[in-house]
């Protein structure tokens, strides 16, 4: 079935040519995204040393802070940019990555049954089509060892809706259809050329997500809200910078974070599973 892309990857590796991903886990609540993902992945993977596949791991955030940890790491994204600086960051400690490829997630040069866990925190969203992420999630499937874990990260289906209300572009006629499609469907396209809309993409209801791991063969062990509501924070920096308030925040959304009614209102959840 055609969704309307000519040609998704060259949309999407013009967006990461246009859009700095490696500064974004930096900046405003998408702290809260990369300390919450870290969380998950410390509490879901079992302790080093054991062997790591970060596909579509773009400029190596988490690959690079888990060979840190004494973790074999590999990394695999489709973008040369990430690549480059994956490999600065990589170079800059003591335990660089065990390697850094280009790559496609839907094929998996790795031999069956020859990593502890993978990390999908990008591929699932940007592969528009439902056979293609069975075959990624396949494709998983087959590299993990037998109790090997999978940590999947989606977008939500409501994020644009979200987002949009929050950051003030609910109203910009040029989004309307956009996010009319995201609700329709979870085919988000973005004709505009704003990266401020995002790029192609599925945006997945948690329940989609946790079918496509069952069909790949997976035994689903959660399904996690990675934000949770946290995000919405009326002055996020400043409660992010105090100490206790961060400690609280990060409290609450333990809480909640395997609440049905909260997981599609976080703009990304995560779905555990094991081979």
């Amino acid at each position: 079935m055609n969704h309307g892309s000519t040609n998704p990857l060259s949309e999407i590796l013009s967006h990461y040519e246009q859009v700095d991903e490696d500064s974004r886990l930096q900046q405003g609540w998408f702290q809260l995204e990369l300390v919450r993902t870290q969380e998950l992945i410390l509490r879901t993977v079992k302790p080093p040393p054991a062997v790591i596949f970060d596909v579509g791991g773009g400029s190596g955030i988490y690959s690079v802070w888990l060979a840190s940890l004494g973790y074999e790491v590999r990394l695999l994204d489709p973008v040369a940019k990430h690549l480059v600086q994956a490999l600065d960051r990589s170079a800059q400690q003591r335990k660089p990555l065990a390697s850094v490829r280009l790559g496609d997630a839907r094929h998996l040069e790795e031999k069956e049954s020859s990593v502890d866990a993978v990390l999908l925190l990008g591929p699932l969203y940007h592969l528009t089509e439902r056979q293609d992420r069975i075959t990624c999630l396949q494709e998983a499937f087959r590299v993990l060892r037998p109790g090997g874990v999978l940590l999947a990260a989606a977008i939500s289906r409501f994020a644009s809706l979200l987002d949009s209300l929050r950051n003030g572009f609910f109203e910009q006629p040029l989004f309307a259809p956009v996010l009319e499609r995201d609700l329709a469907d979870g085919q988000h396209r973005n004709p505009t050329g704003n990266p401020q809309y995002f790029t192609t993409a599925f945006f997945h209801q948690p329940q989609e997500l946790q079918a496509e791991l069952v069909e790949a063969g997976f035994r689903v062990e959660e399904l996690v809200a990675i934000e949770g509501p946290g995000w919405l924070a009326k002055d996020f920096d400043n409660l992010w910078t105090d100490q206790a308030l961060r400690r609280r925040l990060l409290e609450s959304i333990r809480k909640v974070e395997h609440e049905p009614a909260i997981l599609g209102a976080s703009p990304h959840f995560m779905a555990v599973g094991r081979k």
